[in-house]
């Protein structure tokens, strides 16, 4: 099996996993992975902190987002573009409308913001490695997006925090040359610090 039909049958086994958790392992989730992000002094403090619409399972950012708006900070969520993501303010009742592929993006798009804008991302995806490479859902829009963090010196703004439930962890994931590190992975367990486990100008997924 080669490496495309490798990473298929992972994002669909690991999809099929995340779909099947009940109503129950979900809220002890996202009150785990709050705690998680709560170890992260940039989720205090970061003005501009993006995220997404929790879809087909994907861990839910519900217990996340109150606290970012209670202190001031601005939520926002992804707007496709093109080939590539904008971003959007939102919060609890503001309207939306599902995009190409079902998922709600915010309508009212006074301010769409650049990626290289944002001070922290909450990125979905459906598995990763210690490393901060991940394996996300084969479109690239996130890699292609935030493709200009490839040529600076990491940690830096936008900071890359990947969400996702422990389970989703993979011993290694090959990287394509596109893709984009994370710097931090937030589970329902803990929060991993990827910053130290791979050269700064190194590229991975």
């Amino acid at each position: 099996m080669d490496a495309t039909a490798q990473r298929r049958e992972l994002r669909r086994d690991l999809a099929a996993r995340r779909r099947g958790l009940g109503p129950g392992e979900r809220i002890v989730a996202a009150q785990g992975l709050r705690r998680s992000l709560d170890q992260l002094p940039e989720y205090h403090t970061d003005t501009r902190v993006a995220g997404y619409w929790a879809c087909d399972g994907e861990l839910p950012l519900n217990l996340v987002i109150p606290p970012l708006l209670a202190r001031g900070q601005q939520f926002l969520l992804p707007v496709i573009d093109g080939r590539c993501l904008r971003f959007a303010a939102w919060q609890s009742g503001d309207e939306v409308t599902p995009n190409r592929y079902g998922i709600p993006e915010p309508t009212a798009l006074d301010e769409l913001l650049e990626p290289a804008r944002l001070d922290m991302v909450l990125v979905p995806l459906l598995g990763f490695d210690r490393q901060g490479r991940r394996l996300g859902y084969g479109g690239g829009y996130y890699d292609r997006s935030f493709a200009f963090l490839a040529d600076q010196v990491r940690p830096t703004e936008p900071l890359l925090v990947g969400v996702a439930y422990a389970f989703q962890e993979l011993p290694y994931i090959e990287p394509a040359s596109w893709d984009i590190s994370l710097d931090f992975i937030a589970t329902e367990r803990e929060l991993i610090d990827c910053t130290l486990s791979h050269p700064s100008h190194e590229t991975t997924a």
